[in-house]
């Protein structure tokens, strides 16, 4: 009978709960903006490496307002949580990383910011439709360029580069290479938005130029191969669609490529790179990154502690920063950060859960408008993750899209 009753309470306020939804969809995009950091880090923020009181003041308001939106329905955030427990898992190992780390106190204060970013993207998950969420997701990348847009183009100063890269565009973000790579999810939005819902499909194809403008004038390789990926991933899936015939087409296509590559990496690598317009050891990543796995191999089932090893500078940073001759700030690899915050056993739970998730998308690329979002994102991700510290960042919306993403696959049709 108690929960009949409960039931029926619930039944009862479904009617109040729909006046949420419109607000629900204004705290999503606005959250999706603050945490791209877009505008608001460069303008508080002397690096993208460094922290600012004052936003450590704005994050717990957003942290309350997800929960009060989660506490909203508790149903489908019950659901939702239990599809994302590999990345509660992980928001969790980086909080119990403070009786280990090299810094507790900045341990257990990032730790609680990467749990509540993770809350937001199951919240996400469990709150959203596929269509709906898509176009959620394109029209936060939409502001996001068009200020890009807006400060590149009338004040140079801010977001064109000077110092390196002269002449880059920057946007609202503090390098070039931020630029193109949000810009390439921001192509991947919209052409996914339009295959999400056809009523606004010619909207959203007109709208994506704009972003890949801004990746070209980024001048970011990274960022114009993956927008690369992020246009040619959608176009592939909708000619496996069509049949048999296309489907063959594309997936011999996408194996000669990789063939070619493949030879082209194991002939002559150095040349590749330079013809990427990069040197043989990725712009000096190499050399860091063989440092960083001594470091590793002395830490393996730990590491020193999330969002430590890089701030203490009289720990092993400093023999890293020594070795290579340069100020290191970030071990420029998703995988390699990860394992120095928490340990081999924190890489292999965040591998778990974004391959199976991968899978997951690849399983759908025959039907449902997610795998045009999903399948694709998942190959631009682990592609920048190579040379970038994408994985488990605070407060970030890269992080928050792939939780928000994996969950929702995790979640099935019928629930998402």
């Amino acid at each position: 009978m108690a929960i009949l009753d409960q039931a029926a309470r619930w039944r009862q306020l479904t009617p109040h709960l729909k006046i949420l939804e419109p607000l629900e969809t204004v705290i999503a995009g606005i959250t999706m903006f603050l945490f791209s950091q877009g505008l608001i880090g460069p303008l508080l923020m002397a690096d993208q490496d460094s922290e600012s009181p004052i936003l450590r003041l704005m994050w717990p308001p957003v942290y309350l307002v997800v929960l009060i939106m989660m506490a909203c329905r508790p149903s489908q955030m019950m659901r939702a949580l239990a599809a994302g427990w590999p990345w509660l898992g992980l928001a969790g190992l980086c909080i119990l990383s403070m009786t280990w780390s090299l810094d507790p106190g900045i341990s257990l204060r990032r730790g609680i910011a990467i749990l509540f970013t993770s809350m937001f993207g199951i919240w996400l998950a469990g709150r959203f439709s596929w269509a709906h969420l898509l176009e959620i997701i394109a029209v936060s990348f939409l502001v996001q360029a068009v200020l890009s847009l807006l400060i590149s183009a009338l004040v140079p100063s801010l977001g064109v580069m000077h110092e390196i890269h002269v002449g880059a565009w920057k946007g609202i973000w503090w390098e070039k290479n931020t630029l193109g790579s949000m810009m390439a999810w921001g192509t991947l939005s919209m052409l996914a938005a339009a295959a999400a819902n056809p009523k606004r499909r010619l909207m959203w194809w007109g709208l994506a130029p704009l972003p890949i403008f801004l990746v070209v004038m980024s001048t970011s390789k990274t960022g114009l191969l993956a927008c690369m990926m992020a246009i040619c991933g959608p176009i592939a899936i909708a000619l496996v669609r069509r049949g048999m015939g296309f489907a063959g087409v594309a997936i011999f296509g996408a194996m000669m490529a990789g063939f070619v590559v493949l030879f082209a990496l194991i002939a002559g690598p150095v040349a590749v790179l330079e013809a990427l317009g990069r040197d043989a050891t990725l712009t000096g990543r190499t050399d860091i990154w063989a440092v960083l796995m001594d470091m590793i191999t002395a830490r393996p089932w730990t590491g020193y502690g999330y969002g430590a090893f890089w701030v203490v500078e009289d720990g092993p940073v400093h023999w890293v920063r020594v070795i290579t001759a340069w100020p290191v700030p970030t071990a420029h690899n998703a995988w390699l950060e990860t394992a120095l915050a928490i340990g081999v056993p924190g890489v292999i739970l965040a591998a778990f859960g974004i391959f199976r998730a991968f899978g997951q998308a690849l399983l759908r690329m025959g039907a449902g408008v997610e795998a045009f979002w999903a399948l694709p994102f998942f190959v631009v991700w682990l592609m920048v993750s190579l040379t970038e510290s994408t994985m488990l960042q605070q407060n970030s919306l890269s992080w928050s899209l792939l939780i928000a993403t994996a969950t929702k696959l995790s979640l099935g049709r019928k629930l998402s």
